[in-house]
């Protein structure tokens, strides 16, 4: 039998394949660009997966594809821009699957911020605005400073500025203007506190707290992520806290079913949502879970896939390796040729592994957001603090090279 996945994160294929044939499955990957799991395609055996290229964006087209999969027996979908057409296509052919209009409604970033904001699990309401320097005296007078303006559908923190002052932003709005949203354009009050995220499996509505990561933030007013670590060793009562907060929310949000990524702020008054991911973790999120549970955590998606409640809901708290991860960006735009340092990775405490999440030959566009990102560096250690500073002193040897792009 055979468990689809349409599309999927850049790290933890490998995992999916090891898990879905523990159960009996074979995967079958649908893909419009199998360069993006490159690094994952290179460590498999060849044959262990089957891939069809096609055009995933288009739905007719990916639901002729499934239609054509022999014993399809169930839908992965561990991404974010796939979650809306992945459960109409589940819902489609039968398959175990979300509820579609639970999915829109986690799609829609406003939409779970104002309905969380009517339930008191948020200070704070979203206002949707139309992109222009027009919005900002109904942003002065609904939101006030700081604010922060962001696409409803957006991803891997494109889209998204953070504003202290008038001058910042007119500029924001006219930027946003010019920028191609998956949504729509919406503000919203800013939260002070480091940020985190809850990693969550739930069946049911029954919601399993897995552990919390950390994430470090670049300086204002970029908002790309730096470096992660996890599990981050809270004090009982406050992972309790978090425990109770997030299981409210997701509840709240209608996410019964499968992992969820929720960012949070944890502020001086409590935790306040950033945004709910239904899905496992990007970047090496996955892998993190795996080595902090001691378990393949991907065999939890295939379950969920075949509509089958999890073991992993019953697993004990995290007893094995913390790690701590570091996103590696060039210090300008240009054509990746290559890197130093990788090959010293070895001499450094931690283990450190390098994942390479783009190639040389690769033009490099984006440096205020993840799209800019060209590998990233993970390493272990006995708490995730000690993790991070490894991943942290190993990620600071390697150095991106960048050619200055060709005119055209």
């Amino acid at each position: 039998m055979t468990i689809a996945a349409l599309e999927a994160l850049t790290f933890g294929l490998g995992r999916l394949v090891e898990a879905a044939g523990a159960a009996g499955h074979r995967v079958c990957l649908l893909t419009g660009n199998r360069a993006v799991y490159r690094h994952e395609l290179d460590r498999l055996e060849p044959g262990a997966l089957d891939i069809v290229d096609v055009d995933t964006r288009d739905a007719a087209v990916s639901a002729e594809a499934l239609a054509a999969v022999p014993g399809l027996k169930g839908l992965i979908n561990s991404t974010d821009t796939w979650s809306v057409p992945g459960a109409d296509l589940a819902a489609e052919l039968g398959l175990p699957g979300p509820d579609p209009a639970a999915v829109r409604l986690l799609r829609d970033k406003s939409r779970v911020r104002n309905l969380l904001h009517e339930q008191n699990l948020s200070r704070g309401p979203a206002l949707t605005i139309p992109a222009g320097p027009a919005a900002a005296d109904e942003v002065l007078q609904q939101i006030g400073l700081p604010v922060v303006l962001k696409d409803s559908a957006g991803t891997s923190s494109r889209n998204v500025w953070l504003i202290r002052d008038e001058r910042q932003l007119h500029a924001a709005l006219r930027e946003a203007a010019q920028r191609p949203l998956s949504g729509r354009l919406f503000a919203e009050p800013f939260f002070a506190g480091p940020v985190y995220s809850a990693e969550t499996l739930s069946w049911a509505g029954e919601t399993k707290l897995l552990g919390v990561l950390s994430r470090q933030m670049s300086h204002e007013p970029s908002v790309r992520e730096e470096a992660a670590a996890f599990p981050v060793g809270l004090p009982e009562a406050e992972f309790a806290l978090i425990q109770d907060w997030v299981g409210r929310v997701l509840k709240t949000a209608g996410h019964d079913a499968g992992f969820a990524h929720v960012e949070f702020v944890l502020t001086a008054e409590g935790p306040e949502l950033v945004e709910i991911n239904r899905r496992i973790g990007g970047a090496l999120v996955g892998e993190a879970l795996c080595r902090a549970l001691r378990t393949n955590v991907y065999d939890a998606m295939v379950a969920v896939a075949l509509g089958v409640r999890p073991v992993l809901l019953d697993a004990p708290a995290a007893t094995g390796s913390a790690t701590g991860f570091v996103l590696v960006y060039p210090d300008r735009p240009g054509t990746l040729t290559g890197w130093t340092g990788v090959d010293g990775l070895a001499a450094f405490p931690g283990s450190p592994e390098w994942y390479p999440t783009a190639a040389p030959g690769d033009r490099l566009e984006h440096m205020s957001d993840q799209r800019g990102c060209t590998g990233i560096v993970l390493a272990e250690g006995a708490t995730a603090e000690l993790a991070l500073h490894r991943a942290l002193s190993a990620a600071g040897s390697i150095r991106p090279l960048v050619a200055a792009h060709a005119p055209k």
